[in-house]
């Protein structure tokens, strides 16, 4: 019968046509085409309804018999193509374990994290020891016993940020510490000469940030105490740390200043990063950059610890770390250092 020959060439057709289905579009494209409700053995199904009945049962059977071939080809043809295909996929993503690993990104100090360590070596190698003190602070302490009492014009240059308590007599004596100078006092409370010791810390300023300040800085703040201690042992520590820190070749120099602690009170500069002395927009046409201050320990201040200062002498001085690491690296505007740019921090991979 021609219905019964269409079967088997549709069925034969559609085996031939599924060896050659090589992935999954394929095998779907086949699947619609030959299975599916317009499908070519679906429309013979549909079509028995126009054949005689002793016809109809045959056909009819003969196309139930395809389609249960051509479903179990199809099964067993998917299986083989996605076998094929996690193949393929596992030979293009094939790892070869005996390469090296992929070197994964490694962090780093930070640029002021690595300057401070390294001026504290440097303290260190010149016979002074670490010490760390309160962050926040007695205005005692920060200020008082530092020859700077409430009505000392001197306050004004310390922008203080004043923590929210209150004695009951209405004074505020509680703040951020403004410098580490408050640790000359409290070591000093605890120890006897002879003394050499730095202190690190955060200080806290209440001012406008520039290329050249910041609210918040880390200070080294350094006291030496001891029988005939005086400007020249200053003098002689500090030019060996700067050329510790910058270079043999960096020039220094002290200058007069004003710290009411000290006396005499001088600053050290070195000579500008930028023009080498010459004069630029960076030193402000003098060629020299501030550094830090420094001076001898004032009497009074001996004196209110409770050592003979007849007897003893001493110098101090106090440094901003973010400066050192200005002038060490030439940067010019110093809050690239905590604006967390990548870009920048990425400059000192060293560090």
């Amino acid at each position: 019968m021609a219905a019964i020959r269409n079967v088997e060439e549709i069925r034969d057709g559609a085996l031939a046509a599924l060896a050659q289905a090589s992935d999954r579009a394929a095998l779907q494209e086949w699947r619609v085409r030959v299975l599916g409700r317009k499908g070519e053995l679906t429309t013979v199904l549909r079509s028995l309804g126009s054949l005689p009945e002793a016809e109809r049962r045959v056909v009819g059977a003969a196309a139930n018999a395809a389609r249960d071939v051509l479903d179990a080809a199809y099964t067993e043809r998917a299986a083989r193509v996605e076998q094929e295909e996690l193949r393929q996929a596992t030979e293009r993503e094939r790892v070869d374990v005996t390469l090296p690993g992929r070197p994964l990104p490694a962090g780093s100090l930070h640029v002021i994290t690595r300057t401070l360590a390294d001026v504290l070596d440097a303290f260190r190698s010149l016979g002074f020891w670490v010490a760390e003190g309160p962050e926040v602070e007695w205005d005692e302490y920060n200020f008082t016993r530092l020859r700077i009492p409430e009505d000392h014009p001197a306050r004004d240059m310390f922008d203080t940020i004043w923590v929210d308590y209150t004695r009951p007599d209405g004074r505020r004596p509680m703040l951020l510490r403004t410098h580490t100078s408050p640790m000359q006092v409290r070591v000093m409370e605890r120890r006897q000469p002879p003394i050499r010791v730095v202190v690190p810390g955060r200080c806290y300023r209440f001012e406008a940030t520039d290329a050249t300040h910041e609210w918040m800085f880390l200070q080294v703040e350094g006291l030496a105490v001891d029988e005939g201690v005086s400007l020249a042992d200053l003098k002689g520590t500090l030019e060996e740390f700067a050329r510790r820190i910058f270079g043999r070749e960096r020039r220094v120099m002290l200058r007069h200043a004003y710290f009411p602690f000290v006396e005499p009170g001088v600053e050290l500069a070195v000579d500008c990063f930028a023009c080498h002395g010459t004069g630029c927009r960076v030193c402000g046409a003098t060629g020299w950059i501030e550094l830090l201050g420094a001076g001898m320990v004032h009497p009074e201040v001996l004196a209110d610890v409770g050592y003979d200062a007849r007897r003893y002498t001493g110098f101090a001085f106090g440094m901003g770390i973010e400066r050192v690491a200005l002038i060490r690296h030439g940067i010019d505007d110093i809050r690239m250092f905590y604006s967390n740019d990548v870009r920048f921090l990425e400059q000192f991979p060293g560090v």
